[in-house]
Protein backbone atom coordinates (compact mmCIF):
# COMPACT_ATOMS: atom_id res chain seq x y z
CA UNK A 1 0.00 0.00 0.00
CA UNK A 2 0.91 3.62 -0.87
CA UNK A 3 0.94 7.08 1.39
CA UNK A 4 0.33 9.99 -0.88
CA UNK A 5 -0.40 13.79 0.47
CA UNK A 6 -3.10 15.82 -0.88
CA UNK A 7 -4.21 19.20 -0.34
CA UNK A 8 -8.06 19.83 0.02
CA UNK A 9 -9.86 22.89 0.65
CA UNK A 10 -11.27 23.23 3.62
CA UNK A 11 -15.42 23.66 2.62
CA UNK A 12 -14.24 20.52 0.49
CA UNK A 13 -12.78 18.75 3.16
CA UNK A 14 -15.77 19.79 5.59
CA UNK A 15 -18.37 18.17 2.62
CA UNK A 16 -16.10 14.90 2.56
CA UNK A 17 -15.91 15.01 6.81
CA UNK A 18 -19.79 15.13 6.61
CA UNK A 19 -20.21 12.25 3.83
CA UNK A 20 -17.39 9.80 5.93
CA UNK A 21 -19.95 10.63 9.06
CA UNK A 22 -23.19 10.00 6.95
CA UNK A 23 -21.94 6.67 4.79
CA UNK A 24 -19.76 5.25 8.44
CA UNK A 25 -16.88 4.90 7.41
CA UNK A 26 -14.12 4.59 9.69
CA UNK A 27 -11.44 6.83 8.11
CA UNK A 28 -10.86 9.56 5.26
CA UNK A 29 -8.63 6.89 3.86
CA UNK A 30 -10.98 4.50 2.95
CA UNK A 31 -13.63 6.59 1.86
CA UNK A 32 -11.29 8.31 -0.56
CA UNK A 33 -10.06 4.64 -2.38
CA UNK A 34 -14.02 4.41 -2.65
CA UNK A 35 -14.22 8.02 -4.51
CA UNK A 36 -11.32 7.01 -6.44
CA UNK A 37 -12.68 3.26 -7.36
CA UNK A 38 -15.91 5.04 -8.74
CA UNK A 39 -14.31 7.62 -10.60
CA UNK A 40 -12.20 5.17 -12.50
CA UNK A 41 -15.02 2.93 -13.46
CA UNK A 42 -17.17 5.64 -14.64
CA UNK A 43 -13.93 6.27 -16.73
CA UNK A 44 -12.98 2.94 -17.80
CA UNK A 45 -17.35 2.59 -18.93
CA UNK A 46 -16.81 5.83 -20.30
CA UNK A 47 -14.16 5.24 -22.70
CA UNK A 48 -15.38 2.37 -23.56
CA UNK A 49 -12.71 0.48 -21.80
CA UNK A 50 -14.55 -1.96 -19.81
CA UNK A 51 -15.82 -4.93 -21.50
CA UNK A 52 -17.70 -7.66 -19.26
CA UNK A 53 -19.90 -6.33 -16.48
CA UNK A 54 -22.73 -7.18 -13.66
CA UNK A 55 -25.51 -5.23 -13.96
CA UNK A 56 -28.62 -4.29 -11.81
CA UNK A 57 -31.27 -2.85 -13.64
CA UNK A 58 -34.21 -1.71 -11.47
CA UNK A 59 -37.25 0.08 -12.92
CA UNK A 60 -41.13 0.99 -11.62
CA UNK A 61 -43.83 0.52 -14.04
CA UNK A 62 -47.24 0.89 -14.08
CA UNK A 63 -48.73 -2.79 -14.40
CA UNK A 64 -52.21 -2.02 -16.19
CA UNK A 65 -50.75 -0.09 -19.07
CA UNK A 66 -51.38 -1.75 -21.93
CA UNK A 67 -49.38 -4.57 -23.38
CA UNK A 68 -46.23 -3.17 -20.88
CA UNK A 69 -45.81 -6.41 -18.70
CA UNK A 70 -45.84 -8.80 -21.77
CA UNK A 71 -43.34 -6.51 -23.72
CA UNK A 72 -41.46 -6.23 -20.82
CA UNK A 73 -41.34 -10.44 -20.63
CA UNK A 74 -40.55 -10.58 -24.25
CA UNK A 75 -38.09 -7.97 -23.51
CA UNK A 76 -36.46 -10.24 -20.76
CA UNK A 77 -37.13 -13.36 -22.87
CA UNK A 78 -34.88 -12.13 -25.67
CA UNK A 79 -32.32 -11.54 -23.51
CA UNK A 80 -32.11 -14.26 -21.43
CA UNK A 81 -28.55 -15.32 -21.78
CA UNK A 82 -27.68 -12.21 -19.56
CA UNK A 83 -30.12 -12.24 -17.00
CA UNK A 84 -28.68 -13.63 -14.19
CA UNK A 85 -32.16 -13.67 -11.38
CA UNK A 86 -34.76 -11.23 -11.46
CA UNK A 87 -37.35 -10.17 -8.62
CA UNK A 88 -40.97 -8.80 -9.04
CA UNK A 89 -42.68 -6.68 -6.23
CA UNK A 90 -45.99 -5.30 -6.31
CA UNK A 91 -45.66 -1.93 -4.68
CA UNK A 92 -49.37 -0.80 -4.88
CA UNK A 93 -52.79 -1.28 -6.76
CA UNK A 94 -50.92 0.39 -9.89
CA UNK A 95 -47.13 -0.13 -9.82
CA UNK A 96 -44.74 -3.09 -9.70
CA UNK A 97 -40.55 -2.79 -9.31
CA UNK A 98 -39.16 -5.54 -11.20
CA UNK A 99 -35.20 -5.66 -9.92
CA UNK A 100 -32.90 -8.07 -12.31
CA UNK A 101 -29.65 -8.64 -12.14
CA UNK A 102 -27.54 -8.96 -15.40
CA UNK A 103 -24.23 -10.56 -16.82
CA UNK A 104 -22.63 -9.68 -20.18
CA UNK A 105 -21.02 -7.23 -21.96
CA UNK A 106 -21.20 -3.47 -20.81
CA UNK A 107 -22.45 -2.32 -24.16
CA UNK A 108 -24.95 -4.92 -24.42
CA UNK A 109 -26.24 -4.57 -21.14
CA UNK A 110 -26.83 -0.74 -21.35
CA UNK A 111 -28.97 -1.38 -24.69
CA UNK A 112 -31.25 -4.02 -23.11
CA UNK A 113 -31.50 -1.52 -19.96
CA UNK A 114 -32.46 1.39 -21.88
CA UNK A 115 -35.05 -1.05 -24.11
CA UNK A 116 -36.95 -1.59 -20.93
CA UNK A 117 -36.74 1.72 -18.85
CA UNK A 118 -37.61 3.74 -22.44
CA UNK A 119 -41.15 2.23 -22.39
CA UNK A 120 -44.24 3.62 -22.29
CA UNK A 121 -45.61 3.45 -18.78
CA UNK A 122 -42.06 3.02 -17.18
CA UNK A 123 -42.01 5.25 -14.60
CA UNK A 124 -38.61 5.26 -13.04
CA UNK A 125 -35.51 3.36 -13.91
CA UNK A 126 -32.14 2.70 -13.34
CA UNK A 127 -29.23 0.65 -14.39
CA UNK A 128 -25.94 0.21 -11.72
CA UNK A 129 -22.79 -1.16 -13.28
CA UNK A 130 -20.57 -3.10 -11.56
CA UNK A 131 -17.35 -4.26 -13.26
CA UNK A 132 -16.35 -7.94 -13.11
CA UNK A 133 -12.95 -7.11 -13.23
Amino acid sequence: MQRITITIDDDLMEQLDHMIEHRGYKNRSEAIRDLARAGMKEDLIEANKLTDCVGVLSYVYEHEARDLAKRLTSTHHDHHDMTIASMHVHLDQGYCLEVSLLRGEVKAIKEFSDAIISQRAVAHGDLSIIPTS
